[in-house]
């Protein structure tokens, strides 16, 4: 017997389509016709083409912001997912405890970003914060708002104690999903502990580091409210980054077209890189199917 289809059952889908042509097709297509377009006021427009995108892709400005935002985004993967694999190790695996460690890795992933920035804009300060005035009294000329390399110190500490728990949290999962069976048998053959996390546990947690890295990546390529709050993209544009960049210009300065055309390429950079980390995924779930 034939199956018979229901088509009436899109209507229910209809809501969810206009709510998303409401709150994103619409002002993407807002940001397209201002990215190939000029204007002096008075919703009088000049077309200019593709030349937003070229003076966006020429622009020295805009290479510096890329490449802080590249070293970010680099430096974060590289201190948390090894940061995060460690911590999910040390944590037990079931009873009182671990479910104290789970509340615990929860809690910085619950306070807002600009809560964050706040606390470690405070933390910092040599006047009122503890790690400024500790570290002053050591002896260190700290100063995150003068020097560039204090100010990237920390932005990236903010981020690590902020966004560590997540990678743990996705670790210690995929570490729960391991059968124990593994274990005994490495166990019989006595295997090492670095073995054991090398051929077992680095295998098995693959899938959620994958979504780990995708995560954390898109994040700290789009961050922006935290370092805005502690430094304010400075001191000068050492901790100016894309997000923090593109802002200024489309408010700051008012550049409405190159801004647009800068949005629009920002947007498809993590729309092809969310795209590979999916493709990169899906084989490896086939690989392991079969």
């Amino acid at each position: 017997m034939d199956k018979v289809q229901n088509n009436k059952a899109w209507f229910l889908v209809l809501p969810v389509l206009v709510l998303v042509a409401f709150s994103a097709v619409i002002p993407l297509m807002t940001v397209v016709n201002y990215s190939v377009q000029d204007t002096f006021g008075n919703n009088v427009f000049f077309w200019e083409g593709l030349g937003w995108f070229k003076e966006v892709l020429t622009s020295s400005r805009i290479h510096g912001a890329l490449g802080r935002q590249l070293a970010f985004s680099g430096l974060i993967l590289a201190i948390q997912i090894p940061l995060g694999i460690a911590i999910a190790l040390c944590m037990p695996k079931r009873g009182f405890w671990a479910s104290v460690c789970l509340v615990l890795m929860a809690l910085p992933l619950l306070i807002p970003w600009n809560v964050v920035g706040t606390i470690w804009q405070i933390l910092g300060r040599t006047d009122i914060g503890l790690l400024g005035h500790t570290l002053a009294g050591l002896g260190v000329d700290w100063n995150y708002s003068r020097n560039p390399v204090h100010a990237w110190i920390i932005v990236v500490t903010m981020d690590v104690w902020h966004w560590t728990s997540l990678v743990a949290l996705l670790a210690y999962a995929g570490l729960q999903s391991i059968p124990q069976a593994y274990y005994q048998a490495a166990k019989i053959d006595q295997a090492s502990r670095w073995k054991v996390f090398r051929y077992i546990e680095l295998p098995k947690m693959r899938g959620v580091l994958l979504i780990a890295i995708l995560l954390r990546f898109m994040d700290s390529f789009m961050i922006y409210t935290e370092p805005f709050v502690v430094t304010g993209g400075g001191p000068g544009s050492a901790t100016s980054f894309l997000s923090i960049d593109l802002v200024k210009m489309a408010l700051g300065q008012f550049d409405l077209g190159p801004a647009a055309a800068f949005s629009i390429m920002y947007f498809l950079v993590i729309l092809l890189v969310s795209w590979v980390f999916y493709t990169v995924m899906t084989n490896l779930d086939r690989v392991e199917v079969k």
